[in-house]
């Protein structure tokens, strides 16, 4: 099985897809916004998946040393977009980095800590995150498009950045 180089292009078009949402807003605070019915904004939706891909693939599976806090993930506010935009850029190099260099015959057949009281397997742990990712950059399509009242999507989630090519 040769699964790494297809989750690091899921993996990197959706954290881009990040970047491009945030990118979209008019201003800082609308990022942050919460209108009735939202749980999570943008810019926490962000904080979240960085958080978490850091974790489960950077330190997880690349050793970078990184430790999660996630309850800062949701505890977080008014963070300017450009470090939003530096938080993802240096969460795109550790997934890089991780799944470039990851062995995958030498992957455990269980995540090595339990998860919600469970130790699923890693394959299919691998691809609900990466599935997990995709859900949350959905929410933050939706976010904006609430926030801004723009109906028009960005464009984050083509085929073509997991071919090698740019978002369009």
């Amino acid at each position: 099985m040769v699964i790494a180089p297809a989750l690091k292009a899921c993996l990197l078009r959706d954290l881009a897809g990040f970047s491009a949402e945030l990118d979209a807003y008019p201003d800082e605070a609308s990022v942050w916004a919460m209108p009735p019915g939202v749980s999570n904004s943008t810019g926490t939706l962000t904080l979240h998946c960085c958080g978490n891909m850091r974790h489960f693939i950077g330190a997880m599976l690349g050793k970078s040393g990184y430790v999660r806090q996630r309850d800062a993930e949701f505890a977080q506010r008014d963070l300017p977009r450009s470090e939003l935009h530096v938080l993802i850029a240096v969460t795109m190099d550790e997934v890089a980095h991780a799944l470039d260099q990851l062995d995958e015959s030498s992957l455990p057949p269980v995540v090595p800590t339990p998860i919600g009281g469970v130790q699923p397997p890693m394959t299919t742990w691998l691809v609900h995150l990466a599935t997990h990712i995709a859900y949350h950059l959905g929410q933050a399509d939706i976010h904006r498009r609430l926030v801004t009242g723009e109906r028009r999507p960005v464009g984050v989630m083509g085929i073509a950045p997991l071919m090698g090519g740019a978002h369009p």
